[in-house]
């Protein structure tokens, strides 16, 4: 992310967050020295979205989220088609959560009681509280890019034997640092 050239860094940033004003001021303050400071740095940029920035944001988002596959889903499918178009219909753009911290097994249930009860909200209050998802969204979008970056990066460098002392046992994988 640091050594890319803007436009490619933009575009990168315009997967985790669909306004071009908040990806060009991410982009353009790098170099950022760890994942907490571009986090940071892009928190502060999702709250100082204006109004034009976030109505670009949340059109760029997906109209239905995706459900698993499979006949059980069927009748969640279908209420959540229900909810999703009377949110739209309401508000005038795509319903927006992040449930990254959802155990998977209650996204659907939190998903759907969400949806249900963001409905009752008003249209300014909804803004708001849609925004604040789309940070979220974008702070979990963005650390996965960089994860998926550095592992690739991992994956395609080629390995150097340490000497026969130095080389541990096993990577650690699970290291929450990610180099930016």
């Amino acid at each position: 992310m640091n050594s890319s050239p803007a436009d490619i860094a933009e575009r990168a940033l315009m997967t985790c967050c669909g306004s071009r004003h908040w990806a060009h001021r991410v982009a353009a303050h790098r170099p950022y020295p760890d994942l907490d400071a571009l986090l940071a740095a892009a928190d502060e940029a999702a709250y100082d979205l204006a109004p034009d920035d976030l109505t670009e944001a949340l059109a760029a988002e997906p109209l239905e989220p995706p459900l698993p596959p499979g006949a059980a889903y069927e009748a969640a499918a279908t209420a959540l088609r229900a909810a999703t178009a009377a949110y739209e219909s309401r508000f005038g753009h795509a319903f927006v959560i992040c449930l990254d911290d959802v155990p998977r097994s209650e996204a659907l249930d939190q998903l759907l009681a969400s949806i249900r009860g963001r409905l009752g909200n008003d249209p300014e209050e909804e803004r708001a509280v849609a925004a604040e998802e789309l940070r979220r969204l974008a702070r979990g979008r963005l650390t996965r890019l960089l994860r998926d970056q550095a592992q690739h990066a991992a994956d395609s460098t080629p390995e150097r034997p340490a000497p026969p002392a130095a080389r541990p046992a096993e990577p650690h994988r699970d290291s929450p640092y990610v180099p930016v």
